[in-house]
């Protein structure tokens, strides 16, 4: 494990069952504090929940969360308030509001947390707004923004409260390579810039190995690979290179055989 003074959250013996499918498993992980912590695996295998987790979205069956060394798995609802107010959270639909403009967007966590001074919440969204490079889309309404525009205001808001940790939900999804390098772009500068600790899911390799400083693969409820973007090429396990590389097993292809129906042409 990780020396404690340098660890921001911990996951201790964590499990999730959903209508009696083990999503997580008994499950360990530090995260270093003003890292990048990368978390790859299989589409359902559960990275979400890990990330939710996190910020007591969900709560574990057992086990147990740390934030900053409190155990926060069973603080209620208005005690989770001030370690929320530390976690930025990227969600990987964005989650802006449809009927509000960006400013009001990214306003909206400032109201949630009483910092309701219309000059300070200014102040706030042009600042965040410059370091993602949208200072023009102050106006705008979500539908006037592409794919690429809507993931940098969802960045905006969730630094607007000045977190220590930032958590990303498949940041790169459905953008094009250069909005998805754009995307990874940002998230190196915010971690440089802000000093920031990021936890990453995403099944894009390309971003996996550009933004991250360790990348972990979760796999049936456990981590089946930790290491660096330099260490991906001495893995030997035949499930994480397959996905790293990925490449579908001969099963899975086979899968995908339709046998001809009677009377077909050949």
């Amino acid at each position: 494990m990780t020396a404690a003074k340098d660890v921001i959250i911990r996951l201790q013996k964590v499990t999730k069952t959903f209508n009696h499918q083990v999503v997580l498993r008994q499950l360990d992980l530090d995260i270093e504090r003003g890292k990048t912590t990368v978390v790859i695996g299989p589409s359902g295998c559960g990275k979400t929940v890990l990330l939710k987790h996190i910020v007591m979205l969900i709560r574990p069956d057992l086990g147990q969360v740390f934030f900053e060394g409190q155990d926060i798995t069973h603080l209620n609802e208005r005690q989770l308030v001030g370690v929320r107010q530390k976690i930025g959270f990227v969600f990987q639909g964005n989650a802006l509001f449809d009927s509000m403009t960006v400013a009001q967007n990214i306003c909206f966590p400032l109201s949630e947390h009483r910092i309701d001074d219309p000059a300070e919440q200014e102040q706030r969204c042009r600042q965040v707004l410059r370091i993602v490079g949208m200072e023009d889309a102050w106006n705008k309404m979500p539908e006037e923004l592409s794919g690429g525009q809507k993931k940098r205001i969802a960045l905006a808001r969730s630094i607007v409260l000045n977190p220590d940790v930032i958590l990303y939900d498949e940041p790169t999804t459905g953008l094009d390579p250069i909005r998805a390098d754009l995307i990874n772009e940002l998230i190196i500068r915010l971690q440089a810039e802000l000093k920031t600790t990021a936890v990453v899911v995403t099944h894009d390799m390309e971003s996996a190995k550009r933004i991250a400083d360790r990348i972990v693969m979760l796999y049936d409820g456990h981590f089946l690979a930790d290491t660096t973007p330099q260490g991906l090429k001495d893995l030997t396990n035949d499930k994480v290179i397959r996905f790293i590389e990925g490449r579908a097993t001969d099963e899975e292809l086979a899968s995908l055989m339709v046998a001809p129906q009677e009377g077909s042409r050949a």
